[in-house]
């Protein structure tokens, strides 16, 4: 069948909407085959089917349908988009369609895969487990990222998360002798400035040397933004399942490649979902997400760190609330902490690390890791309660250990949450600073460690 469409063009172009082009009257063609699409002035383009019946074939243009008319021809290829890897990757940055940025030569590929990629067998698949160090205080002590995790962030507009992005693909490695570790960052529909950003950064600090990088831009077809993330995590499974390593991939902004689903299914007239999603959102975005994991018997792993702005700080919305169900906890950025001054302004009562457990405690961070986690989040919880009540009654109307547990709340938000973009505190310096913040407390409000653990660890009041 696919030689059969190889040799034949079509000019039976019947419809062009938005980046789809409808062509009448052809031989069967397979889902998501590759096209070639040649326009009057003898140029061509790239595209990819999307639908296809008895009657039309509805075909998804890469470059855009400006241009292109009835009397252009198209050529299915019979074979899907493949995505060429190799080790020599690493310290590449590359457009959202695969192609050089940094003025590089083109990738000469040991392998070119399908870019949607197998999903893994549930039998296959191995528990996420083994820590991996982020440098951020809130994430490491409170919502541990573990290898094969799903972690999104949950931010909103004005909030800094693609500087908490960048921090993040600095300064993550994985503990252990003999790991090779990467960063697979994944940018959907940046400006033009936020590139520029991306690329000094990453070149500035030396983090390119050990990631790829993958920049769709906001003027870039809506189609590319839908395929960019699986080229990237087509490259971080080669990497992870074929070479052994750990890849983390970062993907922001999750909201900008929804948005660009939002922009196809239009122009499909397909019947809207909720607020004008497409109905298959949900399936789409599980395609991306599930493709984080840990395969027995493979040593390598995929880490997941999606990052998607909330749409008017909505966390009911659509994207993050699909989002919520396929991954496993969610970091969310707080615009409170925000105007106060305090980066990264991570909300640690909204957030969870649902796998934490298992990357966490003796051999993998510290013994005393859960108890220093759960009292940090006791004692700030009643701290924030205070606040709403001293707003009523005033502060000399609290007791003295209310009037500790209220000033906790303040160190814990100066001292523990805010932290400097180049600061990288590895997990023992931040057990150590909330053994130091628990000096605020008397002895018999710290009630969710050990004894032991307090005997060996907390500091001793001069």
């Amino acid at each position: 069948m696919a030689e059969a469409n190889i040799s034949k063009e079509y000019k039976t172009v019947s419809q062009i909407a938005g980046p789809l082009i409808y062509v009448k009257k052809t031989e069967p063609v397979g889902y998501k085959e590759m096209v070639n699409i040649r326009l009057s002035d003898g140029s061509t383009r790239r595209g990819q089917v999307l639908d296809s019946s008895d009657e039309v074939v509805v075909v998804q243009v890469f470059e855009g349908t400006s241009g292109i008319d009835r009397d252009a021809s198209v050529r299915f290829l019979g074979e899907t988009m493949k995505m060429p890897v190799s080790k020599d990757m690493l310290g590449r940055i590359l457009s959202g369609s695969g192609q050089p940025l940094d003025g590089g030569a083109p990738i000469v590929p040991e392998k070119e895969l399908e870019i949607n990629g197998a999903a893994i067998n549930p039998w296959a698949r191995d528990s996420p487990s083994d820590f991996i160090q982020t440098g951020i205080s809130t994430i490491d002590g409170m919502n541990t990222l573990v290898r094969g995790q799903k972690l999104p962030i949950f931010s909103a507009s004005g909030l800094p998360h693609n500087e908490i992005a960048l921090q993040i693909a600095r300064q993550a490695k994985v503990r252990g002798e003999n790991e090779e570790f990467a960063v697979v960052f994944i940018a959907m529909g940046i400006t033009n400035e936020e590139k520029q950003m991306f690329m000094k950064e990453f070149e500035r600090t030396g983090a390119l040397k050990n990631a790829v990088v993958f920049l769709n831009l906001a003027d870039d077809p809506a189609v590319e933004r839908t395929l960019t993330p699986r080229l990237g995590l087509t490259t971080a499974e080669y990497m992870a399942f074929d070479l052994g390593m750990q890849v983390l991939v970062i993907m922001t902004d999750i909201t900008n490649y929804c948005e660009a689903l939002r922009q196809i299914g239009a122009a499909r007239e397909e019947v809207p979902g909720r607020r004008g999603y497409p109905g298959y959102m949900y399936t789409d975005l599980a395609q991306l997400y599930e493709r984080a994991g840990r395969i027995k018997g493979k040593k390598g792993s995929i880490t997941q760190i999606p990052i998607l702005s909330m749409p008017g700080g909505d966390i009911t919305h659509p994207i993050p609330d699909l989002s919520g169900y396929i991954t496993e906890g969610q970091i969310v950025l707080s615009m409170d902490l925000h105007r106060n001054g305090i980066y990264p302004p991570v909300n640690v009562s909204s957030s969870l690390s649902r796998l934490m457990g298992g990357g966490t405690g003796e051999g993998r961070t510290r013994e005393d890791h859960k108890g220093v986690s759960d009292q940090l989040y006791a004692a700030y919880a009643e701290g924030k309660d205070l606040r709403g009540l001293v707003a009523i009654v005033g502060k000399d109307s609290l007791s003295a250990k209310d009037r500790k547990l209220l000033e906790f709340a303040d160190l814990f938000e100066d001292r523990f949450v805010r932290q400097g973009q180049e600061e990288d505190r590895s997990i023992e310096q931040t057990l150590d600073l909330g053994w130091e913040l628990f000096t605020a407390l008397d002895l018999d409000q710290i009630t969710r460690i050990s004894r032991k653990y307090i005997e060996k660890y907390l500091p001793k009041k001069a």
